[in-house]
């Protein structure tokens, strides 16, 4: 996979600059690139309990992205995935730690922990006063005597740093953060591995399936599960916390691995408010990338029981940006629509026919939704299928509160219906199109005309026309032939849009973005599901008497 890196050995300084250079003059670096990379604050006061953590780089915006006012005092930076060396480990505790002592928050890998604690017996020998703490919130293994660390060491950093800002001393904050661990809980779940820079991509999560509770170095998990859906991603994650964690309300923190979307994230976070344990969550940090494994398309789930001092201390006010707050999970306000926007429904009724016409219809583009989708994605954002499909499946919802009897009502009821349920441009002109034929119903106008006013009152909203590479270009011909029979409109819709594949440019719509070589040959996906619709359609009955 490419990547926006030079070279591999210059990774981690230069990303350690680039975020030095927009920390607006509160953080700094010490001099001793490329073994030591320390990120530290410019503001400290050496008066209070300096905090350190760190470890492999890799995790951003862990560590240095949590140095700051209220939680770190240092992070020490290593190599991607490797721990950093004992001498960085001690220019960063001697740099901070003043006769108030240092804390460091070490996350429970060999590495770390030999390096940070070699480090802080150098620091000792030097007559400072060091403690060390181990994270060890991971419960995916729970045969081994040393869990390891993941994102739940964020809490200690918060808890830990707020009481060293307070002025405490180093023996409180300490105890404090005992307290965090002995407590915190965390697991994780991903679909894909991560990237390492300079290294090949490893390929052993199988499709279909989610590896869960691997760490956040890219090793393999516990076990991979089969995926279907992000409640069950959800569902699985809490019930590997539960029989760990403390009766009582609890703080969620809820972790982006690294390459999952803000809209799967929030997603999971709906999913969390569903879930089995969603009434003890009272608070939640994140949804956010906070500590990450490089571009892992995961999340991980943390929680910690909400005492008086955890809560006090996470709300106490932070610097580091990266922070994303402690916020109330819960219920939220849904807000009546403005007047004149709350749809009046029409009156329901029955005709078996136009029923039974509209279903059919719905149905011949749900079951298109997956070969119209992968038109869609070679010429645009694949998904044709999916937005026509939506709206369909909506549709047939609907059916027993349309006015199927009164032909007029039912365009402007459809025209309705599919501007609140389908998305993008294309829910919009086919609103305006029913609308204007029902309009045109009104005006006493037969089935076909006011199908044909709703199509001319499109192409004047919209602006497209035949030969514009739209979905035009086959309603059009469609449209004209109907009056001869519904064969004779699917034969038209079809030369209309396997036309639009020899188009070179187009005119209108996504499709007027991409070059002239990615849709030579390539019908455009609205359409198709034109023609697909006519041509499915001529293959049963007349249109004549559903539409009567």
């Amino acid at each position: 996979m490419t990547q926006f890196f030079n070279a591999k050995d210059a990774v981690v300084t230069e990303a350690v600059d680039g975020f030095l250079r927009s920390a607006g003059g509160r953080l700094a670096r010490l001099d001793g690139y490329p073994h030591i990379k320390v990120v530290v604050r410019t503001d400290w006061d050496r008066s209070k309990v300096a905090i350190v953590s760190g470890g492999g780089s890799g995790h951003e915006p862990a560590h240095a992205g949590f140095v700051g006012q209220g939680m770190l005092t240092a992070a020490v930076c290593g190599d991607v995935f490797a721990s950093p060396s004992v001498d960085a480990v001690l220019a960063a505790i001697l740099n901070v730690t003043g006769k108030a002592g240092c804390l460091l928050i070490v996350k429970n890998y060999t590495g770390d922990r030999l390096n940070f604690g070699l480090a802080a017996e150098r620091a000792r020998a030097f007559g400072l006063t060091v403690n060390m703490v181990i994270v060890d919130d991971d419960v995916a293994l729970p045969d081994l005597p040393r869990a390891r660390g993941v994102a739940g060491t964020l809490f200690v950093h918060k808890i830990a740093g707020a009481l060293a800002e307070a002025g405490e001393d180093l023996e409180t904050v300490t105890a404090a953060a005992r307290r965090v661990i002995a407590s915190v809980v965390s697991i994780g779940m991903s679909l894909d591995t991560c990237t390492i820079p300079g290294s090949p991509k490893e390929d052993r999560i199988k499709s279909g399936y989610a590896e869960l509770g691997l760490g956040i170095h890219g090793e393999a998990g516990v076990e991979q599960v089969v995926f279907t859906s992000a409640r069950q991603a959800i569902a699985q994650v809490v019930e590997r916390l539960a029989p760990h964690v403390k009766p009582g309300p609890q703080v969620a923190l809820l972790n982006n691995l690294g390459g999952a979307t803000h809209l799967e994230m929030s997603v999971l976070a709906e999913e969390l408010a569903r879930s089995s344990i969603a009434d003890q969550v009272k608070w939640i940090v994140g949804p956010a990338a906070m500590m990450t494994s490089l571009d892992m398309q995961g999340f991980s789930l943390s929680l910690m029981p909400l005492t008086k001092e955890a809560e006090r201390c996470l709300m106490a006010p932070v610097a580091p940006w990266a922070w994303p707050g402690v916020n109330p999970f819960g219920d939220f306000a849904v807000l009546p629509l403005p007047d004149g926007l709350t749809p009046i429904q029409p009156m329901p009724s029955a005709h078996a026919g136009r029923r039974n016409l509209i279903a059919r219809c719905c149905n011949i583009l749900i079951a298109a939704e997956a070969d119209l989708n992968a038109l869609d994605a070679r010429t645009g954002d694949g998904d044709t299928g999916s937005t026509l499909a939506t709206a369909a499946r909506s549709l047939v919802k609907a059916l027993d509160r349309l006015p199927l009897a009164d032909l007029t009502q039912l365009y402007r009821a459809i025209g309705m219906e599919l501007s609140q349920t389908m998305g993008g441009s294309s829910g919009v002109l086919l609103a305006i199109f029913f609308t204007a034929a029902g309009d045109a119903s009104a005006s006493g106008r037969d089935w076909i005309e006011a199908l044909g006013a709703g199509l001319e009152r499109v192409r004047q909203v919209g602006g497209a026309e035949p030969g514009d590479r739209t979905m035009i270009d086959a309603l059009v011909p469609a449209l004209e032939a109907l009056p001869q029979g519904l064969g004779a409109a699917a034969r038209a819709a079809r030369e209309g849009a396997d036309f639009t594949g020899t188009i070179r440019r187009a005119k209108a719509g996504r499709a007027s973005y991409i070059s002239e070589d990615r849709l030579r040959g390539i019908n455009d996906p609205g359409a198709e599901a034109v023609a697909l619709l006519f041509e499915k359609l001529s293959a049963g009955a007349d249109l004549a008497q559903p539409a009567e």
